[in-house]
């Protein structure tokens, strides 16, 4: 997944779209337990009321963040088929370390001098 930094946004606003966050708290509220695609999207729809998401979205979100390392996945067999329960791997603390880690790693790579410059000013 490719963060892009939004710097008028504040919080994992910056990094994530509103329904992203809302997915990615929806697990993390969950706490191991877990979630199929279909109770997060339930979720963030709720959530968000003023429009809604689809499901696809949803699960090529969580995918991602699976791809990345964000969150782990079970398959189950049931009704219809196969689906994936998503549970967390990183917390919303570890999470957030693993954005500013990618941003700095990033940053330094392109731009090395003037991040370490950078970094000397902020306080």
């Amino acid at each position: 997944m490719t963060l892009t930094i939004d710097t008028a946004g504040h919080g994992l606003a910056m990094v994530l779209k509103d329904y992203q966050e809302e997915a990615l708290h929806y697990i993390w509220e969950k706490k191991g337990e877990g979630a199929s695609s279909r109770d997060v999207w339930s979720q963030v729809n709720k959530t968000l009321k003023t429009r809604s998401i689809s499901r696809a979205s949803i699960i090529n979100f969580l995918n991602a963040m699976v791809d990345e390392g964000v969150l782990n996945y079970t398959e189950i067999t049931g009704k219809g088929g196969h689906r994936r329960i998503y549970s967390t791997k990183l917390n919303e603390a570890q999470f957030k370390q693993y954005v500013a880690e990618s941003v700095l790693k990033n940053l330094m790579r392109d731009f090395p001098a003037e991040t370490r410059e950078a970094l000397k000013k902020v306080k």
